[in-house]
């Protein structure tokens, strides 16, 4: 872990335009055979443990993983297929409708191997492949929000955002959905699901929710009192925080809680496919999967556990997977998705920056 966090800090400043960080596993540039370049999202630190298991599984190969923003991520390589060439050998986004864009587009590789070890919704013409299990769910800080206070669902919410004097006044805050791919994909999936999704934007505007970055942020914010809650946000990050945070506390909605699987594919032309589909193969082996249960991308529910399990309560009927088919196009479409953002930024009053 050390080595990964100095090669960070070293590569941060000259870096490409667009990329977060980046980081280099396995085998060093002078012993790789096999060099795998990867555009992802997860941030580097819970991503580290899979990664650091794929190197292991053969010594010549390196790894190059570029952590980058859902809509870097989609940008860059929609123009690259567009000039019959690929910007990273493997892709591995939350933004799963940009994800399935490319692949209707004709710019991801089938994998008929991997298409046998994962359940139909979390795949699609066996090019694009669901690797995680991850809730939306809200944040709140659990030293400063009493617990007669705490939302169970969206109508929990919506009722104490339209409270007089409510606490939670300039103090809720969500993605800026424009700028961020996640933020936009969760957003428009409930404005599909719920007859709630009016009224939550009107309450959402009269308690000047914050429209702002990643998760990190938002949960950050939450931890230290700037926030006293977070809207919609990955569990998989929550979660690991609120282990070693006591003042985080995660709710799934009882209403229901969308279930992400960030999706993998392997761009047409890319320079290294082979690793690419063996890297899909080991996330979604027994081992790939337990290490990322490990790092909380893969999260466990049960509607009995107590407020310090690991795993989130919800029940079954709840939990709404957001499968990957042609539907989640439906988003991307150009008008709709103009229609969409004036209704949310209609609607939206609060500070917004740079996301994801």
């Amino acid at each position: 872990m050390r080595l990964v966090a100095l090669l960070i800090f070293c590569l941060t400043a000259t870096k490409a335009a667009g990329q977060e960080a980046v980081a280099f596993f396995g085998a060093t540039e002078e012993r790789a055979v096999t060099t795998l370049t990867i555009h992802g999202s997860t941030d580097i630190g819970p991503f580290t443990p899979i990664l650091e298991g794929f190197a292991k599984t053969d010594p010549t190969l390196r790894i190059r993983y570029e952590q980058r923003s859902t809509n870097d991520i989609y940008q860059l390589a929609a123009k690259a297929c567009g000039e019959g060439r690929a910007a990273a050998d493997l892709l591995i986004s939350s933004s799963i409708d940009q994800q399935v864009k490319l692949v209707n587009d004709g710019c991801a590789e089938p994998h008929a191997a991997a298409a046998r070890a994962t359940p139909a919704w979390a795949r699609w013409r066996n090019e694009i492949f669901g690797l995680t299990l991850e809730p939306a769910v809200m944040v709140y800080n659990r030293e400063l929000l009493p617990p007669d206070k705490v939302p169970q669902s969206r109508f929990d919410l919506i009722d104490l955002l339209r409270a007089p004097e409510s606490a939670l006044v300039g103090r809720i805050a969500t993605y800026d959905i424009e700028r961020s791919g996640l933020g936009y994909l969760f957003a428009f999936a409930d404005y599909q699901q719920a007859a709630t999704f009016g009224r939550l934007i009107e309450a959402f505007s009269r308690a000047n929710v914050v429209a702002t970055c990643c998760s990190a942020e938002i949960i950050d914010g939450v931890a230290n009192g700037r926030y006293l809650l977070g809207y919609n946000l990955l569990g998989s990050y929550a979660l690991a925080r609120a282990a070693a945070d006591p003042r985080i506390g995660v709710i799934a909605p009882e209403d229901y809680t969308l279930l992400l699987s960030r999706a993998a594919l392997t761009p047409r032309h890319a320079e290294t496919p082979g690793a690419a589909k063996r890297f899909i193969e080991f996330a979604l082996s027994p081992k790939g999967k337990r290490l990322l249960s490990e790092a909380s991308l893969i999260v466990a529910f049960d509607a009995g556990a107590a407020d310090d399990a690991p795993a989130i309560r919800a029940t079954q009927s709840s939990l709404r997977p957001i499968a990957l088919t042609p539907a989640l196009l439906v988003g991307l479409d150009r008008h709709k998705r103009k229609l969409f953002l004036d209704v949310w930024k209609s609607g939206i009053a609060g500070s917004a920056t740079n996301a994801e």
